[in-house]
């Protein structure tokens, strides 16, 4: 069976990534992680993209599901405790990562049933509402630490878990909403009344979009989790969710490439001005409001190709 280009794309990448992690004893550990949080802003900007910028929804509560994500595969991986081999930590943390996706999938499915059928401005509020109820009963779950959150994590993450699941997270996405199955997504995005007319089940495809973007979400909080080795419900609040949304925005919205961009020069721009520790997000504040007054239609937008998103 031959493959396709963007599968031969994600086995080289992957290799790729493999390769970097047996060499990345040799680099500086500030780079280093600084490069795992551009992977993990990655996954979570794509994942997000599907359900903003593909579906035309609007959630505001993707931290929700990064913190269910975050705290359900570091508890896995701290009831385990200490493993004696690289092979036997490394199948405990994929275990932990996809449990931590499936658990916010879950929850993404839970919270989309009764309230994907709201549209615009009251599904934002509800989704917002939705990840500050996650921080709260967080907060409250003394099994998990509470206020003082999990500590003392292992250190599992790495390039080759990290950039090789954004690598699958973009996979995913591109092949779902460029499938004729995922043409739905954009005729969603296009016109809800026509697509209902046409016979598509948009509520179906919301609630899809919606569980697949948890899963990932999920997944992007695992491996955060065992890059900060602590964390806390305070680290998964309103704004980190205006973080991911800002970064979908600024690549365009339903652009996987301008995502992926946009993902990358959000995370470095504030490590760029880090020598001006003084108005480093004062800087940074301000370049996003003149880079949205330039280019609101985001920074990396280009138009779609409209014979590819007609939904059949």
């Amino acid at each position: 069976m031959r493959l396709a280009r963007s599968q031969w794309i994600l086995i080289g990448t992957l290799v790729a990534c493999l390769g970097l992690t047996f060499c990345s004893n040799a680099f500086n550990l500030y780079y280093l992680q600084v490069a795992i949080v551009v992977g993990i802003n990655i996954i979570l900007a794509t994942s997000l993209n599907l359900i903003n910028g593909y579906t035309g929804q609007f959630s505001l509560g993707h931290a929700g599901f990064m913190a269910v994500g975050a705290y359900t595969s570091a508890y896995i991986t701290l009831k385990v405790g200490h493993v004696s081999s690289d092979l036997s930590a490394n199948l405990v943390f994929f275990g932990a990562l996809l449990a931590g996706g499936l658990m916010a999938a879950g929850t993404g499915l839970l919270v989309g049933i009764p309230s994907l059928r709201l549209k615009g401005d009251y599904l934002a509020i509800v989704t917002l509402g939705f990840g500050e109820i996650i921080r709260v009963i967080l907060l409250n779950l003394e099994f998990v630490g509470g206020a003082l959150g999990l500590n003392g994590i292992p250190p599992y993450s790495n390039i080759f878990w990290t950039f090789g699941f954004a690598a699958v997270t973009v996979y995913v996405v591109v092949s779902m909403v460029n499938s004729t199955f995922g043409r739905g997504f954009i005729a969603v995005h296009d016109d809800e009344v026509a697509a209902e007319a046409m016979g598509l089940n948009t509520t179906r495809y919301k609630i899809l979009a919606f569980v697949v973007g948890a899963f990932f979400a999920g997944v992007a909080g695992g491996i955060y989790a065992h890059v900060v080795r602590s964390i806390d419900p305070g680290g998964f609040g309103f704004i980190k969710s205006i973080e991911i949304v800002v970064m979908v925005i600024m690549g365009g919205m339903g652009n996987t490439v301008g995502v992926i961009l946009a993902a990358i020069l959000l995370t470095l721009l504030p490590e760029f001005l880090r020598p001006i520790a003084d108005y480093r997000m004062l800087i940074y504040s301000l370049l996003l409001v003149v880079l949205m007054l330039v280019r609101p239609q985001g920074l990396f937008y280009w138009k779609r190709n409209k014979s590819r998103v007609v939904a059949k």
